[in-house]
């Protein structure tokens, strides 16, 4: 089946009004600047995650709709999913939600803790393109973006299972875009650098590891929400109608180089000889 290129909006219109757009993890950070881009461009947005209260006051201050849904939970992802289409069009989501309980050296790693962050961020993305796609699909099609993670191409060492659940959600990315490209669905995903949001404020506070971040960007500095926000709304609109498959760096080049170095964090929790993968017998 081919598509045409979509029609859009006249040009003194928004560029997203007539549609709808879904962004998990939209209570804050990253989640919540792009919600905000996607309503300021005309989207009817729903924003879900887990706490109401915070989700109640973003959607207030940005004009958007909230549900409170964990993305773990495929009956709440579907009811987030009918949400969002109820009173337009579902044409755009972003995935957003996600994170980690799994930090330290291999040798040490806790296993629930991996399975954990496994399940928030793949299987909590997987869940999200399912429900979203299958809905997309029969309605005449829409983007889909992931935000990945610099930590899914480039090593963090002591991340645990954070970079490799990121490296499984670049990969359904490509497989979506695959699959549902005669369907009229688009699937992308964004990988962050470092971005000032409250999960890492410690991180971009003056330091060693900020000092070795920013010696690792071309570009040598802290990103911000709306740096990601304007690569997801370009991913959703009709300016990108011919892009699909595609994992974009937003990190100041920070990919050309190296991962971070986090030995000033990591050291004095487990120490020198942990990190070098030799743990003491119990």
């Amino acid at each position: 089946m081919s598509h045409s290129p979509p029609t859009g909006v006249p040009p003194t219109g928004p560029a997203l009004a007539g549609t709808a757009a879904l962004v998990t993890g939209g209570g804050s950070g990253i989640g919540l600047a792009c919600a905000r881009r996607l309503a300021a461009d005309g989207a009817d947005v729903t924003i879900c995650g887990r706490t109401e209260a915070r989700l109640k006051d973003a959607a207030a201050a940005i004009g958007a709709r909230h549900v409170v849904a964990d993305v773990t939970s495929e009956e709440q992802v579907e009811a987030a999913v009918r949400a969002a289409n109820a009173n337009a069009p579902l044409r755009a989501v972003v995935a957003c939600a996600g994170g980690t309980t799994s930090v330290g050296p291999i040798p040490a790693l806790d296993a629930d803790a991996w399975r954990a962050t496994f399940e928030l961020n793949a299987t909590g993305t997987m869940l999200t393109l399912k429900h979203a796609t299958r809905l997309m699909a029969r309605t005449g099609g829409g983007s889909f973006v992931a935000i990945s993670s610099i930590a899914a191409s480039s090593t963090h060492r002591w991340f645990g299972a954070y970079g490799a659940s990121k490296a499984a959600v670049d990969h359904l990315v490509q497989l979506a875009a695959d699959e549902l490209g005669g369907a009229g669905v688009r699937v992308n995903g964004i990988r962050p650098g470092l971005v000032r949001t409250e999960l890492v404020a410690g991180v971009t506070d003056p330091g060693p590891v900020l000092d070795d971040y920013l010696a690792c960007m071309p570009i040598s500095r802290v990103g911000e929400p709306d740096d990601i926000a304007a690569a997801a709304r370009f991913l959703c609109g009709p300016e990108s109608s011919w892009i699909t498959g595609q994992i974009i760096n937003v990190d100041g080049g920070h990919h050309l180089r190296r991962g971070p170095d986090y030995r000033a964090v990591f050291e004095p929790l487990f120490g020198a000889d942990a990190l070098r993968g030799v743990i003491p017998e119990e």
